[in-house]
């Protein structure tokens, strides 16, 4: 990946993120990462969301039907580093929920190899 597509994916987390405050009305927005395309025509944005009062969906589907508008002021501040302002994707990033599901299954492996052992020792 060139040094400059990997400056404009910084620029762009950071750019979205200042952005994505309009947006959070008492939920959490966290942008993960942001990969561009090398033709710089596509910004896949990965989202991190926690909201207490609504689901997650909802912020997600909220945030969605406001990609115009999120793209246009993406294009306000970054308009005079590109020539033309990339769709953007956004995705959920579940990674926070793999980790869970593998460290549930780790603790699941050290209860049973446990209650194992011990069952061993007794007899």
């Amino acid at each position: 990946m060139s040094f400059r597509i990997e400056r404009l994916e910084s620029q762009f987390k950071q750019d979205l993120g200042e952005i994505f405050q309009k947006y959070q009305n008492g939920s959490i927005i966290t942008i993960t990462a942001v990969r561009v395309t090398p033709d710089l025509s596509i910004a896949r944005v990965y989202l991190s969301i926690l909201a207490p009062g609504e689901s997650e969906k909802v912020v997600f589907s909220k945030l969605e039907g406001a990609k115009t508008e999120i793209r246009t002021a993406l294009a306000r501040k970054i308009r005079h580093q590109v020539r033309k302002i990339p769709d953007l994707q956004f995705f959920m990033d579940d990674t926070s929920e793999y980790v869970n599901k593998i460290e549930s299954l780790f603790a699941k492996i050290r209860k049973d190899r446990d209650e194992h052992s011990s069952s061993d020792e007794e007899e």
